[in-house]
Formats: structure tokens, sequence, C-alpha cells
């Protein structure tokens, strides 16, 4: 059941009534209650609205990022900062915040709008014209990353990937959601970097050990095991395996589709005003499903990383999702079930109760031979 609007939780660090500092507008996110349509009343999830920071979820890892680099002497005052991203803001606010000229590699999926606001924030932005051949844009990306790096004297790359920092940058989130929730029995987090499902559950798990954490992957995305494929979902899903994946945390991990991510995002909207991009939909789904499918009383928590302004010429785009066969036929409103992340090729909304990382049974069958 949904906390009582009578008597809200505040959190442990509310942000100050006067922001003296970029960094400061950054947390103490609010909640919101979601049952129907995705779950029965009464019966739903609280979503962590991380879309009211600045540049959404991500202003979090990128302001801690950085703050960690110069307090170790690893990035100097003034000193460039580059990266390989999808396109989000919060490397661009962590180095207006700091002083330090950003550069974003991106490839050509960057929405228009968002480029136009990373150049507004100061940053500049490099996009790669062609996928690696093995590990599509996201290598592509870091490949052009490491040659900037190698001309650009002084140069600090976060490395959002691998950098523990990522994860640990989570740590607030976690305390907001106990003091906001008492407790979460459940959490529903999409995976890229694989840093906030790591950060949140870990920190999570200190007040409720008992914590139950189900990742929310994209179809094609080779984290959990599948093949790496094309993706128009952005945000959510890797071509690569990044270091940051705590996959021992995982309890499940589901797939979700474009068109089912469309269809939550829109449902969103329509019924609480309140929507964001494709991992908002895809978390949404699946948070729904966990509502109507654990024993009434479970208190779920699911992370929106961002609202929909970015996505307003792609998931709220008629034309653009006709075009891309998104709109039309009518979504499950289950998921398949497979038995090993690796079972078949997914192309839509799948469950798979088990977890492991790919590297390692690939590691494991390579020593058998």
């Amino acid at each position: 059941m949904p906390l009582s609007p009578l008597a809200p939780r505040r959190t442990r660090t509310p942000r100050p009534p006067v922001a003296g500092h970029p960094a400061q507008l950054v947390g103490d996110t609010p909640v919101l209650w979601v049952d129907e349509p995705f779950a029965p009343p009464g019966r739903g999830f609280h979503a962590k609205l991380e879309g009211a920071n600045p540049g959404g979820l991500k202003d979090r890892p990128a302001l801690h990022m950085v703050r960690e680099a110069r307090r170790r002497g690893d990035l100097a005052p003034g000193a460039p900062v580059i990266e390989s991203s999808s396109g989000t803001l919060g490397l661009a606010l962590a180095g207006l915040a700091y002083g330090h000229p950003v550069t974003v590699v991106t490839d050509p999926g960057l929405e228009p709008p968002v480029a136009r606001l990373l150049t507004a924030l100061g940053a500049r932005v490099v996009r790669v014209t062609a996928p690696h051949p093995e590990g599509g844009w996201q290598e592509a990306r870091r490949t052009r990353v490491a040659e900037l790096l190698a001309r650009t004297p002084g140069a600090y790359c976060p490395d959002q990937y691998r950098n523990p920092d990522n994860a640990a940058a989570y740590r607030p989130l976690a305390a907001e959601l106990i003091a906001q929730l008492g407790r979460v029995d459940v959490l529903v987090a999409a995976v890229g970097t694989g840093g906030h499902s790591a950060g949140i559950s870990a920190a999570l798990r200190e007040t409720c050990p008992g914590l139950t954490l189900i990742g929310v992957d994209a179809v094609g995305s080779a984290i959990f095991g599948q093949p790496a494929g094309p993706r128009l979902m952005r945000g959510l899903g890797s071509s690569i395996h990044p270091d940051n994946v705590d996959y021992a945390a995982f309890s499940e991990v589901h797939w979700v589709g474009p068109a089912e991510a469309v269809r939550a995002c829109r449902c969103l909207a329509r019924r609480y005003g309140v929507s964001g991009g494709w991992s908002v939909g895809a978390v949404a789904l699946v948070a729904g499903w966990a509502a109507r499918t654990h024993p009434a009383g479970t208190r779920i928590a699911a992370v929106f990383p961002d609202g929909p302004h970015r996505y307003l010429h792609t998931v709220y785009d008629d034309d653009w999702c006709r075009d891309h066969g998104l709109l039309g036929s009518a979504p499950p409103t289950e998921p398949d079930d497979i038995a090993e992340p690796d079972a078949r090729v997914v192309t839509r909304w799948t469950r798979c109760a088990r977890v492991r990382d790919p590297l390692a049974r690939a590691l494991a069958k390579a020593g058998a031979r």
C-alpha cells in the first residue's frame, strides 16, 4: 500500500532552500505511488523520480566521479574531462560545477535536442560515425575516447563502465529511499553501466538484507548473456560487459522491447502526468509485474532515471514510432520465461530467474576445452 500522504517521510539530506552551487540541485528526489494500469489498486510500486534532477539520474555519478577524481589528484583543476555517453547531461553539469571543459563522445543516435543542451552547458560533442565490429557503438565511442585522451595532455576519463565511484555515488539515493519508504523489499532498476543497480542495492541491503533486485535490460543487449544486436532504446542495455554490473546481486532479469516501453511511457504520462524515456517505460512495465506477482504488502521501489523531454521526437512522436513499427499491435501483458539467459534470442518482454556473468561462463567453457 502507498504511504499516507498526510505523514510524508523526509530524506536525511534535503536540498537547501536556496542552492549556492549547481551540485546542490541534485538529490532529494520525490517518490510517486503508481498502481493502475500497471497493477491493481493498492498493489503498485513506489517510483523514485530521478528526472527531478537537472539532468536526471546520471547527475549523481557524474558529480561524484569528478569530485573523487579531484580529491585523489587524478583530475587537476581546470583539466579536460573526456567520456563516452549516450547523451545524458550529468557530466556536462559536473564540468560546469567544478570548472572543467568536457568532451562527450557519442554516436548518431544522440537526439538533436540533447546535443544542443550539451553544447549550451559548455560541453563539446564528438560523434563516432560507425559502430565497432564487435562492441557496437559503445566500443566505437570508447575507442575514440582513448584516441582523444592520447592527444590531450592532462585529460581525465571517468570511465563510467568500470569506475567503482559510479556505484558508490548512489549511496545517498538508497538513504533517501529508506527515509521516504521505511524499507524496500524489491528494487527494480534498469541496467546500462551497472552503476545504479549495484550501488543502490548494496547500500539498501545494509538496512534491508532480504532485498530482491530485479534487473531490467533491453532486447538486443549483451549484458546478461544475450547476443548484442541493434537497439532503438538508449539509456539501458549495452553491447559490452561493464565491470560495474554486480551479477550476484540480481534475483532475476527482464528484457523489454521498444514497443512495450513506448506503451508504458505513454500510459504513465496519461495516468500520472509523469513519465520518461526508454528506461522509465521498461522499469514501469517490470515493476508493475512485480507488484502483481509478489505478496500484498511487498514494498517495491522502482528507479525512474529521467524525464520525457529528450524523447519528444522518439517515444512520444507518433510518426517516428509508426516508422519503427512501435504502434498498432497490442503488447504482451506478461513476460515470456526462459530457463537460461542464453536459451534463445529474445525479441519481446522476457524474464529469466537465473542471472550469471556471461564472461565468466565463456571463460569456464574455454578452460574446459
